[in-house]
């Protein structure tokens, strides 16, 4: 019976080649042997790789389509069972092409390359990420060869077509089968596919177009980053092969702890201590904000854990298109200081004090509302 060569690949039997392509680099990705090393996944990897090979066949297809199947003996219409190897005759330029986009089958393909990008993490304190700062940073990129300037070539020297494939950049091989001659095509071994090689290359770059060099450029970190945010550097990246064009560069902030101040988003939280007296009786305390020393007002009988808000002292309000809107508000969480030891005089005047509030026997309360009677007295009227 013919194995199903559309549902192995997932495509419908319309599916034009660009489809089924698609199709099998998905499966590819997912089941090659150097991604999956489960057993069934190097099944599933042969059995999508043998699909692909027959359905990217326009012969092989047709012969699918009629009912057969082109790797059974005698085309699928009453021969003997078996498959062959499904990676017989699979040409190295279509794996290339499925998991990198090769260039098997379509000339030779250019020596310049874009260059990918650099990542590198930079260290900021919370002050400079509210308000921004410019530090000069060492990176470690590939850089274009200035004595080449690219070419990859020693002065006075060019580039020669290779002999090998002719400057086509593929070599192809005949193998026979039940349909004939089949030509395939992959890369050319000598000049891996540039159809050019260089006799003599730079020595600089040893033929690359580029080299490794650290260097110091200067980057400008706008106001309301935050941990993990990146900031781009168009075109500061490695240098690609052949001198091609350079990619980005991303400085990753890290943000450093603060000694003070604790960030959620826009907003600065911070804990002030505060004395007990200072607490019932209100004062007035200094306090370091990010703008500098302001003067916090304490109203008489703040209660612990009451929170005081400073509106537009936080973080400014970093928007996607990079514009700053505003700023966020310091959260400041007041802590009573209720003192350990008392001498006999500071002893003296807080029992004076109780005596004078009626507190020297202290209720027991839920909820702060009074449970009456006291709690001996409510346990003796059970």
């Amino acid at each position: 019976m013919a194995r199903d060569y559309y549902g192995t690949l997932g495509v419908g039997r319309d599916a034009t080649p660009e489809e089924i392509k698609r199709a099998y680099r998905k499966l590819a990705r997912e089941l090659h042997p150097d991604v999956n090393p489960s057993p069934d996944a190097q099944d599933r990897f042969k059995e999508v790789s043998a699909a692909y090979e027959v359905l990217s066949d326009p012969k092989k297809r047709q012969i699918v389509d009629l009912g057969g199947d082109p790797l059974e003996p005698g085309g699928g219409m009453g021969g003997g069972a078996g498959m062959r190897d499904p990676f017989s005759g699979f040409g190295l330029g279509d794996i290339m092409d499925a998991f990198f986009g090769g260039t098997a089958g379509r000339g030779p393909r250019s020596r310049v390359q874009p260059g990918a990008d650099a990542l590198i993490r930079l260290e900021l304190t919370l002050e400079e990420c509210a308000f921004g700062v410019s530090k000069e940073i060492t990176v470690d990129t590939a850089v274009l060869c200035d004595t080449c300037s690219g070419s990859g070539c020693s002065e006075g020297s060019s580039p020669v077509s290779c002999d090998t494939c002719g400057g086509r950049g593929e070599v192809q091989s005949v193998q026979r089968s039940f349909l004939g001659q089949v030509v395939t095509a992959r890369p050319c071994p000598v000049c891996r596919g540039y159809g050019e090689v260089i006799p003599e290359p730079c020595r600089q770059c040893q033929g690359d177009g580029r080299v490794r060099s650290r260097r110091t450029i200067n980057v400008k970190i706008p106001a309301g980053v935050g941990d993990g945010m990146r900031v781009r550097l168009a075109s500061q990246g490695e240098v690609g092969p052949g001198g091609g064009p350079a990619g980005d560069l991303y400085v990753e902030v890290e943000e450093l702890p603060h000694e003070m101040f604790t960030r959620e988003g826009a907003d600065l939280h911070c804990r002030l201590r505060v004395p007990m007296t200072s607490a019932a009786l209100g004062a007035t305390l200094p306090l370091e904000t990010l703008d500098g020393a302001e003067e916090l007002q304490l109203d008489p009988g703040t209660q612990p854990g009451a929170e005081l808000l400073l509106t537009g002292r936080g973080m400014p309000r970093l928007r996607s298109s990079g514009r700053v809107d505003g700023r966020g508000d310091l959260h400041v969480h007041v802590e009573v200081v209720v003192p350990t030891k008392l001498d006999a005089r500071q002893t003296e005047l807080l029992r004076e004090l109780a005596a004078l509030r009626g507190e020297e026997q202290p209720e027991v309360t839920a909820n702060g509302k009074s449970r009456g009677g006291g709690l001996f007295s409510r346990l003796r009227g059970r």
